[in-house]
């Protein structure tokens, strides 16, 4: 596989600091792995942010029936809360997926100002069809590399990160 842009302009720069140098890793994989990500979720009219929130929402779902609850959808703070990346307009972002037929909203009946979001069907359907696809790139992504690299990987970004989260 030829090398892309970003990797030959970032072995040309040659980053004295393993910060740096560390930094330009995480942003020339993160840039591959999106990518490849962002092509197969746009074959469904989806982005990452709104994949996400499709994720996060579905999964609330399944963990409320694993309990044996009713589930009346999310509420929008949880969402944001639980979000990947910082979406800096999560209203306009449901609104899209609520116009796309993919999720329902409806306020609380114990408080108006709160929001809750459910999957629609068609929201359900595209999420199932993606499953497959996602799990194959993965694997494609990442395979390569042993249990013990992907726990590695995990709990150094996770420690990496850890100083700057809120």
């Amino acid at each position: 596989m030829p090398r892309s842009t970003t990797a030959t302009r970032a072995s040309k720069r040659r980053p004295d600091q393993p910060e740096q140098k560390a930094y330009l890793n995480l942003l020339q994989t993160m840039n591959i792995l999106v990518l490849q990500t962002e092509r197969l979720l746009k074959q469904q009219g989806l982005s990452e942010s709104t994949h996400n929130v499709l994720d996060i929402v579905r999964r609330g779902e399944q963990a409320a029936r694993q309990a044996g609850q009713r589930f009346p959808g999310l509420p929008c703070s949880l969402i944001a809360g639980q979000m990947v990346a910082e979406v800096p307009d999560l209203t306009r972002l449901l609104d899209r997926l609520s116009r796309d037929g993919l999720v329902q909203r409806r306020h609380s009946q114990e408080d108006r100002r709160v929001v809750h979001v459910r999957l629609t069907a068609k929201g359900r359907r595209v999420m199932t069809l993606l499953d497959r696809p996602l799990a194959k790139l993965r694997g494609e992504q990442l395979g390569h590399l042993t249990r013990k690299d992907l726990a590695d990987l995990t709990r150094l970004l996770a420690k990496a990160r850890a100083p700057h989260e809120e």
